[in-house]
């Protein structure tokens, strides 16, 4: 029996942005990572009639 992890919704897009920019730059995996926090903060307060 393996184990289970939940994954939450946040850190799944999290690692898709994370993913995105670490295959279009050169950042670092840390860079990255920061940057995409930033990106889903900034897309997270756009109106959702917006997107």
């Amino acid at each position: 029996m393996t184990a289970m992890t939940h994954t939450s919704a946040y850190d799944r897009r999290l690692k898709m942005v994370q993913d995105v920019l670490s295959g279009q730059t050169e950042l670092g995996e840390k860079a990255a990572r920061d940057l995409a926090v930033h990106v889903l903060r900034a897309l997270d307060h756009i109106p959702e009639r917006v997107r």
